[in-house]
């Protein structure tokens, strides 16, 4: 029995259900953090643009094409010119990178990062999401690297090479706490503090006075 196919039986409705597309399948960009930071980086006015830009890289973004919107983004904001997306795609046509599959893939991405709705405000909230998931993948790497490196290095290289792993990640640490500290937000697990409280009671005589209380744990 054939078990081939065509596109078009591909796409067939299904108990009455729309066909599914290949680009279906794509991540929606209103829940993907790397486009919400994108979108805000577009729509952002200078100040915010260039202290986000300072603090990311291309490489903190897992698609490739979303790196290289970013760094056309930074391009124009360190420049001094606009940076909204009408500039973007033009900087983008001018420099020859809308050409072929890969220019294709790269102008798809601009549309999509436009469109995702990430608010200016948001800029510095959704860098440090994708700054965390950067750093989370970090340790999937270094993880998939000593597994490797256990099967392939000599033994007396493999502490070496786990030193040489921790102190990329301590680095990775450091970088985190101080992006989060300059765009405003402690990193995750990082003890928060409030003021005191001040609270009234009533004490004899009618005469009300104020007592400070330190907050709980439980009220963190």
């Amino acid at each position: 029995m054939s078990t081939e196919g065509t596109y078009e039986d591909a796409t067939q409705e299904v108990d009455g259900e729309e066909p599914i597309e290949v680009g279906d399948l794509l991540d929606d960009p209103r829940t993907d953090a790397e486009a919400l930071c994108l979108c805000a980086l577009l729509w952002s006015p200078a100040d915010i643009a260039e202290t986000v830009s300072a603090l990311l890289s291309a490489g903190d973004f897992t698609r490739v094409a979303y790196g290289e919107l970013f760094e056309a983004i930074a391009t124009q904001v360190r420049s001094g010119a606009r940076h909204d997306p009408a500039s973007i795609a033009s900087a983008l046509t001018q420099g020859g990178k809308t050409a072929g599959h890969h220019g294709e893939q790269l102008v798809r991405a601009l549309t999509q990062a436009t469109m995702a709705g990430g608010p200016p405000e948001a800029a510095g909230h959704y860098a440090i999401a994708v700054v965390s998931a950067a750093y989370r993948r970090g340790f999937h790497t270094a993880a998939a690297s000593m597994t490797e490196a256990a099967e392939r290095l000599p033994q007396d290289a493999l502490f070496e090479h786990l030193v040489t792993i921790g102190r990329a990640q301590r680095t990775a640490t450091q970088r985190l706490s101080r992006i989060s500290a300059a765009l405003g937000q402690a990193p995750a697990g990082r003890e928060r503090r409030d003021p005191p409280v001040p609270r009234p009671h009533r004490d004899r005589g009618d005469v009300v006075s104020v007592t400070t209380i330190q907050p709980s744990a439980d009220e963190d």
